[in-house]
């Protein structure tokens, strides 16, 4: 299977359409990359894009009283913009870097916006796919609040072992809500 043929699968299940409207929808998403260490997006700017990873990682970022701050760290199968800004219209609250070489489908906005008018039941199939973001953060919410550092650190060990040679440990540490030396403890602790 290719790679359109797994995007268009990744559509049919993120926003739950038929045959038709895959095609439609996918026809709109262009191929894009990204070099190592390449912005897809910078704080301040509004964000025109919506991508889905198609290989290569990516960290979300802000800048926090002199300190970098990571908000999200992504990899092939999951979609990348500012949502707040992509859907509002407003500045990015957050920076999109490349850590790797990223291959893409890129979405403009001008064309998303085309969906509602094309695709009778989109505000529908729009808003079951902000509810799978907005349940995906209230989920890691809830971990963050209710979990210690050692069991975050094993949550995303666990769901994302592929990750801890490939990323520098300070921004999965950031990402955890822990300092690289909390991260590093809790790492010889399990290790141990």
């Amino acid at each position: 299977m290719n790679n359109q043929n797994n995007f268009k699968e990744v559509l049919r299940n993120t926003f739950d359409v038929d045959a038709d409207e895959v095609d439609f929808i996918a026809n709109y998403f262009v191929e894009e990359k990204l070099n190592k260490g390449e912005l897809f997006l910078s704080m301040g700017q509004r964000c025109t894009r919506l991508s889905f990873i198609q290989s290569g990682i990516v960290r979300v970022y802000a800048f926090r009283e002199g300190k970098e701050v990571t908000q999200w760290i992504g990899d092939a199968g999951y979609f990348m913009t500012d949502l707040a800004s992509f859907v509002l219209d407003v500045p990015a609250r957050w920076q999109i870097q490349a850590l790797t070489d990223v291959k893409m489908f890129t979405l403009k906005k001008s064309d998303y916006l085309t969906f509602e008018k094309n695709i009778p039941q989109w505000n529908i199939l729009e808003k079951r796919f902000i509810s799978k973001c907005f349940i995906m953060l209230e989920n890691r919410v809830l971990d963050f609040i209710s979990s210690t550092a050692e069991q975050r650190y094993n949550n995303y060990f666990e769901a994302n072992k592929h990750l801890f040679n490939q990323v520098p440990l300070q921004y999965i540490a950031s990402m955890l809500g822990m300092t690289a030396e909390t991260l590093s403890r809790i790492r010889a602790k399990v290790n141990s």
